[in-house]
């Protein structure tokens, strides 16, 4: 009995100094350089992320680099983190596509929701509903009237499928109930040139590849897709508020940890990331790119995650979108 109470109280007196090296870890994070995976060099999560990187080498006085891991429709990006050591030194910073890839391809080897922990949103950017200056329409009501008129007849560019370009289109398709085609481009670049070019008639680029082109009148913009206006366009209608309530498609950004990193250590990196993106010049320079800051709980952020896949999961189905 003896040994048992011996060995009994060995292993709590082990617990308790692993319980007190494991606060003392979390109380000095961090120690060491943070990396931040992203996508591929010069996208918008990239942008994000050094932006994110700077203003956290500051407020920690550590370095924090940016890793770039395109390819695979992030899954290359994602494993990075899942399978790295959940100790906050390594984070992911990822678009929709991150939680929406497992309703458009089979066999994804992570699961967006068990795998990570929410940090927080990061930023959002609406898209815009433009078409081509021929188009003779110049509300969102007239181009739904134009389509009903000529079912199958007006083709949209659609760069990735399952994007923010496509999904935004395919949300208007269905509650606006009208029959367009989509065309596939190799990104959201060539997206903006062929409608440029009269290729096809309309699209819902984001607000920063085009931009440029609608103030210069090269393409007319009918709404935006956010619930809000843009502080980009503020006199530009909402498609929500165009006669469709509650449309909504935005691209948003957001920042994770591997699952089971300590709380402690998430919400400390929450707060330094939020305050981050509160600062003036930090929204400034997303503004002049078209994106808005956010800056979200790891709750609110948790609660959005399964939101949007709940959303635009059902949509996916419905439309029989599958990735490529």
């Amino acid at each position: 009995m003896s040994k048992i109470h011996s060995a009994l109280g060995t292993y709590l007196i082990a617990l308790m100094f692993a319980g007190c090296g494991a606060a003392y870890a979390q109380a000095t994070y961090p120690t060491k350089p943070i990396r931040i995976v992203t996508g591929a060099a010069g996208g918008a999560g990239d942008f994000s992320a050094r932006i994110i990187a700077q203003g956290l080498t500051n407020s920690f006085g550590q370095q924090v680099i940016v890793e770039n891991r395109g390819g695979a429709s992030g899954i290359i990006a994602a494993q990075t983190v899942t399978k790295s050591p959940a100790d906050g030194y390594t984070l992911l910073l990822y678009s929709s596509s991150l939680w929406l890839l497992p309703f458009l391809q089979d066999n994804v080897p992570y699961d967006p929701v068990k795998d990570l922990a929410p940090i927080s949103l990061t930023d959002s950017s609406p898209n815009v509903l433009v078409v081509h200056p021929s188009l003779p329409v110049k509300s969102v009501r007239e181009l739904i009237s134009l389509a009903k008129a000529q079912p199958g007849k007006l083709n949209y560019a659609r760069p990735a499928p399952g994007g923010p370009v496509h999904l935004a289109a395919e949300l208007f398709k269905a509650m606006a109930g009208v029959n367009i085609v989509p065309i596939p481009y190799k990104g959201g670049g060539p997206a903006v040139l062929a409608l440029l070019a009269g290729e096809v008639e309309l699209s819902f680029p984001t607000l920063g590849s085009s931009a440029a082109a609608i103030k210069s009148k090269r393409l007319r913009a009918l709404a935006v897709t956010s619930t809000e206006p843009s502080r980009q366009f503020p006199d530009l209608p909402t498609i929500a508020a165009s006669g469709f309530p509650g449309f909504e498609a935005v691209l948003v950004n957001g920042l994770f940890a591997p699952a089971g990193t300590p709380a402690s250590i998430v919400n400390r990196l929450n707060q330094e990331i939020v305050q981050v993106l509160r600062r003036p010049e930090v929204k400034e320079r997303y503004f002049n790119t078209g994106v808005e800051t956010v800056g979200t709980s790891p709750e609110e952020f948790e609660s959005f995650v399964k939101s949007e896949m709940a959303k635009w999961g059902k949509l996916i189905k419905a439309a029989k979108i599958r990735g490529d």
